[in-house]
């Protein structure tokens, strides 16, 4: 009687040991508790031409992760760049050409995520009474380009090479967005600028396009930064622009798949 009494026990004591190493492996591996960890600011650095998919994207973040803030540096990648060179707390680079991110030392692993294709943007009625890219070498009307360091001239160059012409513009911008305002405000009769922006410029301008723009076909590469301040939140910041969400944004404002 007290053998079967003791073994009863110890079967009893064992199994109330399995059942409370059970209870702690969900708890432990839950993705719900790996998600709330997730905080502070996501300090993004990001081309010109991504400000409107990229501030709708960041919107889209933080309602999916309450109690994260996203920031961003919009500008021309070459800047940003040097911006991050210079030791600017910077969590994520998005830069509108390969070459921006090969000069930034301390990056992670980068990758291409969008395509984007030159388009010539002129003032609504098109008063310049631009054709193609060939009137960008005509003297007598006002052009707007960016400048050769940026990736928008760098792609530029490209075309004007291809199609055997001397571009002569009056300016030389820093950033995409800069030569389209230019348009918008009627201070040139064209500028070269990417087919994302007339989009996004909606009725201010209209582009035009051109079949020699498939010579300069900009990637896009994106990479979190090996010294971000915040790693968690660029690691998941990288992975919401890359996830189904992300692409669904970026295609509609007309952005090609790489």
């Amino acid at each position: 009687m007290f053998r079967r009494t003791a073994f009863a026990v110890l079967a009893a004591a064992a199994a109330l040991a399995l059942a409370g190493c059970g209870d702690d492996t969900p708890a432990a591996s839950s993705p719900s508790s790996s998600s709330s960890a997730l905080s502070g600011t996501v300090n993004v650095f990001a081309a010109a031409s991504l400000t409107g998919t990229f501030t709708q994207l960041g919107k889209d973040f933080e309602a999916a992760h309450p109690g994260v803030k996203v920031t961003f540096n919009f500008a021309g990648s070459s800047a940003l760049a040097k911006q991050i060179n210079s030791g600017a707390p910077a969590d994520v680079f998005a830069s509108a050409a390969p070459k921006n991110m090969d000069d930034v030392k301390d990056k992670g692993a980068s990758t291409n995520f969008v395509k984007n294709t030159l388009e010539i943007a002129v003032p609504k009625g098109n008063p310049g009474k631009v054709t193609g890219i060939k009137d960008f070498a005509d003297k007598n009307k006002k052009i707007a380009i960016c400048a050769a360091q940026v990736p928008c001239g760098a792609a530029a160059a490209k075309v004007f090479a291809a199609v055997g012409i001397t571009a002569q513009p009056d300016s030389l911008e820093q950033d995409v967005k800069a030569a389209l305002t230019k348009v918008s405000l009627g201070e040139v009769d064209a500028a070269l600028v990417y087919k994302t922006d007339v989009l996004s410029a909606k009725d201010k301008v209209e582009g035009i396009e051109f079949p020699e723009s498939s010579k300069a076909v900009n990637e896009y590469p994106i990479a979190t930064l090996t010294k971000a301040p915040n790693p968690d939140g660029a690691k998941a910041f990288v992975d919401y622009v890359l996830s189904d969400k992300g692409k669904a944004v970026l295609t509609a404002a007309g952005f090609d798949a790489p």
